[in-house]
């Protein structure tokens, strides 16, 4: 027998009511339900059993075989997990007091401190939304009441109408837009969320096994969405209200014309707009969030996708550079210093042999110790035209230089 408050018109005075007795509905709910699955009468423990049981003996068959090591850094995030499982799984206590209360409680705390409100900052905004409500319905009422018969002639005077529209129906239109986008949203968003923290400790257990790691990430991801999708409306929809209350008041100091309905049932719909934003925008940081195995392999898929047409660049200009370097002309092979030396110190004339004297002019190019590739060409050069120096400059070989086979000159 369930001890929470009918929802009926009857009982349920507001929006507040309402969400009150959704929420105690789906907590009996959802604590029906873990009991049903995991409690001491469980049908799924004899399944956990068996889990927990293979998941063991594959811990053990990996160190067996050589492909785990025993260590505080393979153990320790494996014995946690086996023991948040554990104690999530069978304990409605621990279950309720963590993952209930965090995903239930903690979006409306983080509103209360934000908008500086004490309480629940959820039933403050119901509240508020109520208010409204009731003013826009009563304007409607009176924009929909029949004129008095007139005095003059018995006839009563028809509403003002715009395109077959009257004032009253367009602020009715309003007022149920408004109960759409917020009444719908919240009681759509605690419904599902209870439905997901019913059967959450199915999926706890899923978070074991490598091939089931993605459908517990896949909950959570779920759950959190519908966790912070009260937290945005809540904000979002106050700031709405604020901008709509001068509207409201105006319908309730007097007569209410068709530009003031038109008015009102504009913020309505920019309402509903914000409503439907806040979806999306819960979803997309969901999206974007990556949890354990499945975050690291979602990465390194995105950077496999996203980094195809940078490796096939990357290859082609490897094979630009390498193309380049077989074509360049062959290095010239470097000078030692000690070969400079000596041939700076051969800068006389070659006439100590009683060469003739146009030979003996021939003078070797004066070599500076700057280095660059200009300075060792031509030592090189200088090298290989005088045959005094050939043999030196094998003797003297700098080690960087490639072998040469013995007797053939420097190039």
């Amino acid at each position: 027998m369930s001890s929470c408050p009918p929802l009926s018109p009857s009982t349920a005075s507001g929006i507040a009511d309402v969400l009150r007795s959704v929420d105690c509905a789906t907590a009996e709910a959802a604590a029906g339900a873990f009991g049903r699955l995991f409690g001491p009468d469980g049908r799924l423990g004899t399944a956990l059993t068996l889990l927990l049981t293979l998941y063991i003996a594959l811990l053990a068959v990996n160190l067996l075989t050589g492909r785990s090591r025993i260590g505080l850094s393979m153990l320790t995030p494996r014995m946690m997990t086996l023991g948040l499982v554990l104690t999530f799984a069978t304990s409605w206590i621990a279950y309720q007091s963590v993952v209930w209360t965090l995903l239930t409680g903690a979006p409306d705390q983080i509103a209360a401190v934000v908008t500086n409100q004490q309480g629940s900052a959820t039933a403050a905004f119901a509240n508020r939304l109520d208010t409204l409500f009731t003013a826009v319905a009563n304007a409607a009422e009176v924009a929909s009441t029949p004129a008095p018969v007139s005095a003059v002639n018995g006839i009563t005077p028809a509403p003002a109408q715009a395109a077959g529209w009257t004032a009253g129906d367009v602020l009715w239109m309003a007022a149920l837009m408004l109960l759409l986008g917020t009444v719908g949203v919240l009681l759509v968003a605690r419904i599902a969320l209870a439905a997901l923290l019913a059967i959450g400790p199915v999926f706890i257990v899923f978070a074991l096994f490598r091939g089931t790691h993605g459908l517990f990430v896949g909950w959570l991801k779920g759950a959190v969405l519908f966790a912070i999708v009260p937290l945005f409306t809540v904000l979002i929809g106050g700031a709405a209200l604020a901008l709509l209350a001068p509207i409201v008041a105006e319908l309730a100091m007097g007569p209410v014309s068709m530009r003031a309905a038109v008015s009102m049932f504009l913020g309505a719909s920019v309402y509903v707009a914000l409503m439907v934003l806040v979806l999306k925008v819960s979803s997309t940081i969901v999206a974007g969030w990556r949890i354990g195995r499945g975050g690291r392999e979602s990465v390194n898929d995105e950077r496999v996708a996203n980094g195809g047409s940078a490796a096939v660049g990357a290859a082609g200009a490897s094979n630009a550079v390498q193309a380049a370097e077989q074509n360049a002309a062959p290095p010239v092979p470097p000078v030692s210093d000690r070969v400079r030396a000596i041939v700076s110190a051969t800068q006389m004339p070659a006439n100590d042999t009683g060469m003739p004297g146009a030979v003996a002019d021939r003078r070797i190019p004066v070599l500076t110790a700057t280095s660059g590739t200009a300075a060792d060409t031509f030592a090189s050069r200088a090298v290989a035209t005088d045959r005094r120096v050939q043999g030196v400059g094998t003797r003297f070989r700098s080690p960087a230089a490639p072998s040469k086979s013995p007797g053939k000159p420097v190039s």
